[in-house]
């Protein structure tokens, strides 16, 4: 790997547990304000809304700055948001903030993999990028729900605040990479007009397409999944909060192996062999109506996150490799985070209207698994159709 690889790793994964963490902080957090439990999946609807709304301004922004200094200044906005929590600010604004850190982020944080390496080393990049914020997804809301519990939400939001200033230090010191793409003009008409182009660009490249689709479906129901584990774990097998959280833990671990044997067994040129792993992830998200005993449920979560892991690094690289060439970078990413972050608001908007009407888990378990089997069964099914033209 070339230099300043690892100082990009140190940073993404401080900036992830960071993130992580402050979830499930502020989680505790509106239990103490005895705020509504659908108040909970809301706080997270109301962080990915940034990367919507921004969505045709942070790729410019990405590709028009080094990489390293558009992450140093989003992790700023993150340390920013924390504050205004400590503040007394509502969490659910607090987060908010944070999100708009998060969105101008990641454009850079992805797009910068394609400057620093060539396409034979992005799967591998990619891996350890995943695993990195994998790690980070494990320890996070371990860490996160275990000091609010053990002392207060607001120390806990004290430490995370901490972690993003050490996150900014190593941005920071990230080596300049050449700037990629940079926008033409600054005007908001014709930021809308580049966005919509690398919109419409990306949907209409079919490698691009079926990537796109399945990683906006993927993230959609990653971010839900979080939320339909700590509930079933409450009601199936009577965990707490914080005992729940290492549910979350086993499942990212699993993420981590089957991104691993993703970098080792998948070529960037066969990334769209791994479709039918997908369709075997949403028949085992199912089967969680039948589990009882938490061994087996821990179990079965690897399995679902190493399916996970194992179709999401290979098709994230393929759409970050055409994304690279047909736009740039941070261009790509900024479009793949619109559409991914669309999916996560509409699945997580699904599950907040279930919760609060009252819809048993075994209902939302068996809803949840069954839109993931048909959706990429049609992912599959519409670019095998395509190839064949």
């Amino acid at each position: 790997m070339v230099k300043g690889f690892y100082t990009l790793l140190i940073a993404q994964f401080l900036s992830a547990i960071a993130d992580n963490a402050l979830l499930f902080a502020a989680i505790a957090l509106l239990a103490q304000l005895n705020a509504p439990t659908w108040h909970e999946p809301l706080l997270r609807e109301f962080f990915v809304i940034s990367y919507i709304l921004l969505a045709p301004f942070v790729g410019p922004f990405a590709d028009a700055l080094p990489k390293g200094r558009v992450m140093f200044l989003s992790n700023g906005l993150k340390f920013v948001g924390c504050l205004l929590a400590l503040a007394g600010v509502p969490p659910l604004y607090a987060y908010a903030v944070v999100g708009i850190g998060a969105a101008a982020y990641s454009p850079a944080k992805y797009g910068i993999l394609t400057e620093m390496l060539p396409s034979h080393l992005l799967i591998k990049a990619n891996a350890w990028m995943e695993g990195t914020t994998v790690t980070a997804i494990i320890l996070g809301p371990v860490f996160g729900s275990t000091i609010a519990a053990a002392t207060s939400p607001y120390v806990g939001i004290a430490f995370i605040t901490l972690l993003y200033l050490m996150a900014a230090a190593f941005n920071y010191f990230i080596p300049k990479v050449p700037i990629d793409h940079k926008v033409e003009q600054k005007t908001l008409r014709f930021l809308l007009k580049d966005f919509w182009h690398a919109f419409v660009t990306l949907w209409k490249d079919p490698q691009g397409q079926v990537s796109l689709a399945v990683t906006t479906l993927f993230w959609g129901a990653g971010a839900t999944l979080q939320f339909v584990v700590l509930k079933w774990a409450d009601v199936k097998l009577g965990f707490t909060q914080q005992e729940a959280t290492y549910l979350i833990a086993i499942l990212a671990v699993g993420i981590a192996v089957g991104s691993i044997i993703a970098s080792r067994y998948v070529q960037l040129e066969n990334a769209v062999k791994v479709l039918p792993a997908g369709i075997y992830m949403g028949i085992l998200v199912i089967s969680m109506v039948l589990i009882t005993n938490p061994i087996v449920a821990a179990a079965l979560l690897f399995v679902i996150g190493v399916l996970s892991g194992y179709f999401l690094v290979p098709l994230n690289s393929l759409l970050q490799h055409r994304g690279h060439h047909l736009l740039g970078a941070g261009h790509s990413i900024a479009v793949q985070n619109f559409n991914e972050n669309i999916g996560i608001l509409l699945l997580l908007g699904a599950y907040t209207w279930m919760v609060g009407a009252k819809f048993e888990i075994n209902t939302i378990v068996a809803i949840f698994g069954a839109f993931i089997i048909i959706s990429m069964s049609l992912i599959t099914f519409v670019y095998r159709k395509q190839i064949q033209h």
